[in-house]
């Protein structure tokens, strides 16, 4: 049969049962430690991780948009530069161009107008080809006009074998350069060969060499026109 315990005995059963508690208090509280602090860690490098990703996104755009601005800033200095050459190419054909037409403004004055208004009617009628046109001119273009009609027709019917009947409408103003206008058929056929026409087309089709022969070529250009 057990002997009972005394009183110290059963002290001494007790405290180590509250040493033992402890101890498993303590480690338990260890272990809870230990655990909190890795989840402490783990939440705060996905934290720290979000925040960054979220500042590479962040920095990304800015970069972008400074890269952006940059390019644009670029791009304007370059027009602003390429718009101040092309107007000052512009202005310098402008006046090459204002010089000629001065001029061909005085052709009308020379002793071979005449001559050219005998080839105006030429190309005029070849153009054409009817039997009645109407020769529109200025004015003070009449005499000449009239002058040159015979030699005209003359030539005309050699190169197309073909007679002509011309009539002259003295239609155009007096302070046009000179040349004339030619029409047929109730005039719904109708040739510009006045001198602002011919100069137009002149200048229309010499453009590109005259860019070509002052500036050089334009790598940037695809066509000549």
């Amino acid at each position: 049969m057990t002997k009972p315990m005394d009183d110290d005995e059963v002290k001494h059963e007790l405290n180590k049962m509250v040493q033992f508690i402890k101890q498993e208090a303590e480690e338990k509280a260890r272990e809870l430690r230990v655990k909190a602090d890795e989840e402490y860690e783990h939440e705060k490098a996905k934290i720290v991780a979000q925040e960054q990703k979220h500042l590479d996104s962040v920095y990304d755009k800015k970069d972008k948009q400074a890269t952006v601005a940059r390019k644009i800033a670029q791009s304007t200095e370059t027009n602003k530069s390429r718009l101040k050459v092309l107007r000052s190419r512009e202005d310098h054909l402008n006046t090459l161009f204002e010089d000629v037409k001065h001029r061909v403004n005085q052709l009308s004055e020379s002793d071979d107008y005449a001559e050219v208004i005998k080839k105006l009617i030429v190309q005029s009628l070849l153009k054409l080809i009817e039997q009645q046109v109407i020769i529109h001119i200025r004015p003070k273009d009449k005499q000449v006009t009239e002058n040159s009609l015979d030699s005209a027709k003359s030539e005309y019917k050699e190169l197309s074998g073909r007679d002509v009947d011309i009539q002259v409408q003295t239609s155009l103003e007096d302070s046009a350069a000179g040349g004339l206008k030619a029409s047929a058929f109730g005039n719904r056929i109708f040739i510009d060969n006045t001198i602002e026409a011919r100069l137009t087309l002149l200048e229309d089709r010499m453009l590109p060499e005259i860019r070509y022969d002052l500036f050089g070529s334009n790598p940037n250009r695809k066509f000549d026109n």
